[in-house]
């Protein structure tokens, strides 16, 4: 058994030990946050269970920090009983870190300074904002920038938007004034981010669990979204590369790895 016990297999119970190794006076100065389905489910304490009733899934527990703790990243997860992919640290390691868990199979990567999947989130001065998880704004955005996007993104942004208000601020509030100003600049993550909300919305009536008033307020939600987006002012970049439009190619296609 290791210094903080042994890897659990249920993933809600290992994203807690490890979050409980991480509040240890030797390792609360890492800046390490949740990302992807966990960090959803972490912040959404009153509407969880959407994510049991329509039937989501965990596959991986991720993470976010930046480079300077990289040593101390290597020392917390070989302490709780991790493998370094050292092929994966010799060729990423200034943006990625990958560890996998010798008892269930699975794998956690830890990203640094930004999520770059097909639009790049830059995460610098951000990770501060939140004590667990990414803030709001950034773990919306790492939804809704998946240009295919499937059902597991869909629940999980549900969930999110059922349970948390749009706002100009973060702490518990989904901090649409920035989200609005960073697709101001990028016509590209405009255009996938605006289209998944469009589309999350035409969805909302599909899920039979869901009830009224999850699909009332979700709806309104994403609508006061949508319309803060497109009153924000967009940059000259933004309407250059608008004029082109869809003609040309405006996202990066990722590979399944990266689709938590």
């Amino acid at each position: 058994m290791g210094k903080y016990g042994e890897i659990q297999e249920d993933f809600y119970a290992e994203r807690s030990r490890i979050l409980n190794a991480l509040a240890q006076p030797e390792n609360q100065h890492i800046i390490m946050r949740l990302i992807g389905a966990l960090a959803f489910r972490t912040h959404c304490p009153q509407f969880g269970y959407i994510q049991d009733e329509l039937g989501r899934k965990f596959t991986d527990i991720d993470f976010a920090s930046y480079p300077r703790f990289f040593k101390d990243i290597a020392r917390l997860m070989a302490e709780l009983g991790y493998e370094e992919d050292k092929t994966v640290t010799q060729l990423f390691s200034e943006s990625r870190l990958l560890f996998h868990d010798p008892l269930y199979g699975r794998h956690i990567d830890v990203f640094f300074n930004k999520l770059d999947f097909c639009h790049p989130i830059n995460l610098i001065g951000r990770l501060e904002k939140e004590t667990l998880t990414l803030p709001l704004a950034e773990l919306l955005l790492e939804k809704m920038q998946i240009v295919k996007i499937n059902e597991k993104d869909l629940i999980d942004t549900i969930m999110l938007l059922r349970e948390h208000p749009i706002g100009n601020k973060d702490e518990e509030t989904i901090n649409g004034e920035l989200i609005a100003t960073i697709l101001a600049n990028d016509w590209g993550f405009w255009r996938t981010v605006s289209g998944n909300l469009k589309l999350l919305n035409e969805e909302l009536d599909h899920y039979q669990h869901l009830n009224a008033e999850d699909r009332q307020v979700v709806r309104e939600r994403i609508n006061q979204l949508l319309q803060q987006i497109e009153a924000q002012p967009k940059s000259t970049k933004w309407k250059i590369r608008a004029a082109i439009g869809e003609k040309v190619k405006w996202y990066k296609d990722v590979e399944e790895l990266m689709n938590r």
